[in-house]
């Protein structure tokens, strides 16, 4: 098939998609009555045609009229569509701004303040599908199709956040903003379900996956440099990853350097992010040394590529204390807010300090499509870590915190992460996971991939009064996988907790995947309809590949990443009976169903969350903690000083696994690439990870092959209930947390993924370190 063939317009799809779909609804309508209904315009017909598909039916009908829609091109209409649901969109940002002059709370300011930011942002979300919707050809329709529905479900959790603001703020402020953003987003999800419609029919006349992925075997691939051959480049990189890629260690140098100590050019953070270049298509990379950080950063939407790398999650600290009680709205309270696309941290940590009186305390919160999280620190306690919207994968990372302390909607994959739990106040529970996904057609969820659900030291005591679950649904359609992980004998054996008495039980999505550990066994799980029981082959779907695309965009950042299943996948147990396919299971791919199913207007629960204050009874004491192996080492990076100083060698501790084994292995010397010879070096401290062992991942990580079947399967809003003291001192500088050896790294950036498909990992052998013994020139 030539390239003209290919590029199918997507005039010609829409035309296709409409006459499928006038051609069902005349069949549909016309049942066993043979008079034919009364004329009207072939307008009329196509708008009431491209309308049917959404769940706000007459707003979408009532837009499209008043807009001017006179056209029976479907893709006119669907644009006239995205036009004025942007034009409604910006009407009511500027409600926000007239409602703000007339308020006197300041809670109710602020919120309004985020109002209007949020529903810029959301307008730009629908810019962007616009753009992209333009663009459409047949050749690269599946990740179109998947921007097009990140983008629009970021434009309605942006929109949703707005409204989230308005938890527990005195006045009618909330009411007038809901009303003000109504229209827009009814609009907004409608636009959403036209994408998923278009996914759809392509499915259904076999055109999608005709150019689905381009993998990282396809194409030709480049030598980089001082490897040997040993690691190739995929040439469909873009050009400044490319020639970061190749380029030899010496020849990397960060763009610039923060030294709180004075011995770079920036003291702070935010001095340096203005020096920063905005809407960069190449990447940026900022080196901060050690130090502790006292700043609050955001991180706007015109830094992109942007890369941040530190001396280790322990040593290179940003730290902040802003909270909910002393009067900061939950989207404000982040220590770090990253908004700019395709962002990478590594060897970071990312403080809240506030302490658990002060109820919401983010540390970080992620707003950036495509941002990556390798060996950082996450540590506070309720709302530590805010998965805000987009696309997002974290490895080797630690997450620490006690109630809903991994929330929000993106789409975030999690690999290799430990999630330490804290111990709470005397009246509260722990939840680790709070998932926000509001419209069921959203493609956002937490997947949780050989990772570990640990205890910290000064909770595991307590683990049998205050209790600890997986999760609860924040939201409505609330989506969380946890597959292939440790879990410890702290998760209470009900599994997952609920936000009240029935909200969202029958349409959150839950499930578990060949975990192991004492707190993995099933038996007693909850027995909610939307708690599931899936087979392999509707779990893959949740993989890293198809879940975010991640071949496209993870393996040439050189970050590990593994992208199917991590373990040999058991095979489907005839014994077990697996959960039925029920339409929300797949509605984010597009399928059609019945919208009486499972569909609510409303959100059926005040989004006010609530801190447990009545734990449930006492469970049986669980056995004794297993014990797990320290975690791996990160891979050290080769970004060397302004000052050019060459790479120092580098010592540690072999990766774990979290199979219980019964003692620590010895520690191993990683030669870097320049080939100085070895010198010792102190071990840094040891913690608990999930990641598995070289010699595991070399026999376990073997190319898979796929498995066979075609099914696929605001912030939390504040505690009114008080949140008792915990340790003060964070988690990264405690003997049970995670370490870093402080090692940076610009192939990080700088060297592509093997073709391996299973695990794109950086192995010792080919990277180096680096020592900042000097100060920058």
């Amino acid at each position: 098939m030539n390239d003209k063939k290919k590029k199918i317009g997507i005039v010609t799809v829409c035309s296709l998609i409409l006459v499928a779909m006038v051609v069902a609804l005349a069949i549909g309508s016309r049942g066993g009555d043979e008079e034919e209904a009364p004329e009207v315009s072939s307008s009329k017909k196509a708008i009431t045609t491209i309308c049917g598909t959404t769940d706000y039916q007459q707003a979408c009908e009532d837009a499209l009229v008043s807009n001017g829609a006179n056209s029976t091109d479907p893709k006119q209409l669907i644009e006239v569509a995205f036009q004025a649901t942007i034009n409604y969109i910006n009407e009511a940002a500027e409600k926000s701004v007239v409602l703000k002059e007339a308020q006197a709370d300041p809670r109710a300011k602020a919120a309004l303040e985020n109002c209007q930011e949020l529903a810029n942002r959301a307008a730009n979300d629908l810019k962007r599908s616009y753009s992209k919707f333009n663009d459409f050809d047949i050749i690269n329709v599946d990740d179109i199709l998947l921007e097009l529905k990140i983008w629009l479900s970021g434009a309605i959790t942006n929109e949703e956040t707005c409204l989230d603001g308005f938890d527990d703020v005195q006045g009618d402020a909330g009411e007038k903003m809901r009303e003000a953003l109504k229209t827009s987003m009814q609009m907004t999800s409608n636009a959403l379900a036209m994408v998923a419609e278009i996914s759809t029919f392509l499915e259904t006349m076999g055109i999608q996956g005709i150019k689905s992925h381009r993998l990282l075997s396809e194409g030709t691939f480049l030598d980089v440099i001082g490897h040997g051959g040993d690691i190739l480049v995929p040439d469909w990189t873009d050009f400044d990853t490319r020639r970061l890629l190749t380029a030899s260690p010496q020849q990397i140098r960060p763009n610039l350097i923060v030294a709180k100590d004075g011995s770079g050019k920036y003291k702070t953070i935010n001095e340096a992010l203005k020096d920063i270049p905005k809407n960069s298509n190449r990447t940026f990379v900022m080196y901060i040394k050690e130090g502790v950080y006292e700043e609050k950063v955001w991180i706007n939407s015109s830094l992109t590529h942007l890369m941040i790398v530190g001396d280790g999650p322990t040593k290179t600290r940003i730290t902040g204390k802003l909270n909910f009680i002393d009067g900061t709205g939950t989207y404000q309270t982040a220590t770090v807010a990253v908004q700019g696309d395709d962002f990478i941290a590594r060897d970071i940590g990312f403080e809240n300090s506030a302490g658990a009186e002060k109820h919401q305390a983010v540390a970080l919160r992620v707003s950036a499509d495509r941002a990556i999280f390798y060996n950082c620190h996450m540590d506070g306690y309720q709302d530590t870590l805010y998965v805000h919207t987009y696309r997002q994968f974290y490895r080797d990372c630690v997450i620490s915190g006690t109630i809903d302390f991994i929330f929000g909607d993106a789409a975030a994959v999690f690999q290799g992460c430990t999630m330490l739990v804290r111990k709470p106040m005397d009246n509260q529970q722990n939840i680790v996971t709070a998932q926000g996904r509001k419209d069921v057609r959203q493609p956002t969820g937490l997947v949780l991939q050989n990772c570990t659900f640990k205890a910290d030291p000064e909770y595991y005591p307590h683990r049998n009064k205050l209790k600890s679950y997986l999760g609860r649904p924040w939201k409505e359609y609330s989506r969380t996988i946890i597959m292939e992980s440790f879990i410890d004998d702290f998760i209470q054996p009900q599994g997952w907790l609920p936000w009240n008495e029935t909200f969202a039980l029958e349409t959150l999505f839950y499930t578990e995947f060949n975990n192991r550990g004492p707190g993995a066994p099933k038996a007693e799980r909850i027995k909610w309809p939307g708690v599931k029981e899936l087979p392999p082959n509707r779990i893959q779907r949740f993989t890293a590949a198809e879940f975010l695309d991640g071949d496209r965009w993870i393996p040439p950042t050189r970050v590990p990443y593994a992208a199917g299943f991590i373990f040999p996948v058991p095979k489907e147990d005839p014994n077990i009976n697996y959960s039925p396919v029920v339409p929300e299971e797949n509605k984010d791919l597009g399928t059609v169903v019945d919208k009486s199913s499972f569909i609510s207007t409303g959100n059926g629960s005040s989004s006010e969350k609530e801190t447990g204050t009545n734990p449930p009874p006492s469970s049986p004491p669980p056995p004794p903690p297993v014990p797990v192996p320290p975690p791996e080492i990160g891979i050290p990076l080769d970004i060397l000083p302004e000052s050019g100083i060459a790479a120092a060698p580098f010592s540690s501790s072999p990766v774990g696994s979290p199979i219980p084994q019964p003692g620590l292995a010895d520690s191993v010397s990683i030669s870097p690439i320049s080939g100085e010879p070895l010198v010792p070096s102190s071990q840094p401290d040891l913690a608990y990870s999930p990641s598995i062992s070289p010699s595991q991942e070399a026999s376990v990580l073997a190319p898979q092959s796929s498995v066979d079947g075609s099914e696929t399967a605001s912030s939390p809003s504040q505690s009114p209930a008080p949140v008792a003291d915990g340790p003060t001192s964070t988690i990264g500088d405690s003997a049970a947390s995670p370490q870093s050896d402080g090692s940076l790294d610009a192939n990080v950036v700088s060297s592509a993924a093997s073709p391996s498909v299973n695990e794109a990992a950086a192995t010792p052998e080919s990277l180096g370190s680096f020592n900042d013994a000097s100060s920058p020139s």
